[in-house]
């Protein structure tokens, strides 16, 4: 069968390999949709220390049961419609130990450390599979990317007390805006993207600014009335906004850091101590898949809106190199297996 394989930095390669046997504890999921994640994209442009070469791809997934070993619970059944929880933990390690397995030191996420899922089969351990009934295969290839943000808000402790501030409108950024106004805070999306912040309002952001054409200081103050957002995440990852995330929050405020910035940051570390504020990381995510599967069942996202283009896994490779060309104009690409 085919597989997409990122082989180095800036190349991909379809290549054959063998469809895998499922053990005993593993399902076979045959795979209907996966969707390109940023990491994706940083590993192809070399920008993700963690992405290994080669490997493939992919860990967003939406799929159909196809067998099962005979170790694997009945509650799953043939035909069953799964989403794939992609992180391998160790187990042992400080953050394993503390029940913190997101941040485990040695995490293998699929398609990053280890094969990922851009190809017909995968074999799975059941334990590491969602089901839906509801949802379309495309939208359980949403759940992942939706889960990191909603751990992101969990991270900042968002509360309907809150005003929070999400700067970056991209698909893990509309996750934290999702379990933000979700959670009840009044909310602020921040992009230089119209399209994008259109999306923000459907989900029920209750602000947006564009930075091309507002100042952010300036828009933040109206809107808080001079205080500064309760909370922040940065959902983009760059030295600009993780710093505009330190100078903007409130006094005993919230920052959650998503993304990887890809050059160091320096700060005024007065500012750190002045305002008493704390400066929060969110890895992945720990237990919000059924989270984020019961809200996407109760309709309350444009899961159709944020897909910006669907291609067959023979122009995934293409599809990838044109996002890293033309980053702004994409939300989220999806490759569609029967196409």
């Amino acid at each position: 069968m085919k597989a997409l394989f990122l082989t180095a930095v800036g190349q991909t390669e379809i290549q054959e390999i063998d469809k895998p046997i499922p053990k005993s504890d593993e399902v076979l999921l045959k795979i209907g949709m996966v969707g390109f994640c940023g990491g994706d994209l940083n590993g192809f442009k070399g920008l993700f220390e963690l992405q290994e070469y080669p490997n493939v791809l992919g860990h967003e997934v939406g799929g159909t049961i196809e067998a099962m070993g005979n170790q694997v619970p009945n509650t799953f059944k043939i035909g069953d419609k799964a989403t794939v929880y992609p992180y391998l933990n160790c187990g042992k390690c400080i953050s394993c130990r503390k029940g913190r397995r997101n941040a485990c030191q040695d995490n293998k996420t699929m398609g990053v450390r280890r094969p990922g899922a851009m190809t017909h089969y995968i074999s799975i351990h059941w334990q590491d599979l969602f089901l839906s009934e509801k949802l379309s295969l495309k939208e359980l290839a949403l759940v992942e990317p939706l889960t990191v943000g909603f751990h992101a808000a969990a991270r900042g402790r968002v509360t309907n007390k809150d005003k929070v501030a999400v700067i970056g409108c991209g698909i893990v950024g509309m996750g934290a805006i999702a379990s933000a106004v979700n959670r009840g805070a009044e909310v602020i999306a921040i992009d230089i993207d119209d399209s994008k912040m259109e999306i923000a309002k459907k989900i029920g952001v209750a602000h947006t600014i564009n930075t091309n054409i507002e100042n952010l200081h300036e828009a933040l103050m109206r809107i808080t009335d001079g205080d500064g957002p309760d909370v922040i995440i940065e959902a983009v990852g760059n030295a600009i906004t993780y710093r505009a995330a330190v100078d903007e929050v409130a006094y005993t405020g919230r920052v959650v850091c998503i993304g990887y910035a890809k050059s160091a940051v320096e700060f005024n570390t007065g500012i750190f101590v002045r305002k008493e504020i704390e400066i929060l990381g969110s890895r992945n995510c720990t237990d919000e898949f059924p989270e984020v599967i019961a809200y996407l069942e109760a309709g309350k996202f444009p899961g159709e809106e944020v897909i910006s283009k669907l291609v067959s896994l023979e122009d995934a490779g293409a599809a990838l190199a044109d996002w890293a060309t033309n980053p702004k104009s994409i939300t989220k690409i999806m490759v569609d297996f029967e196409l």
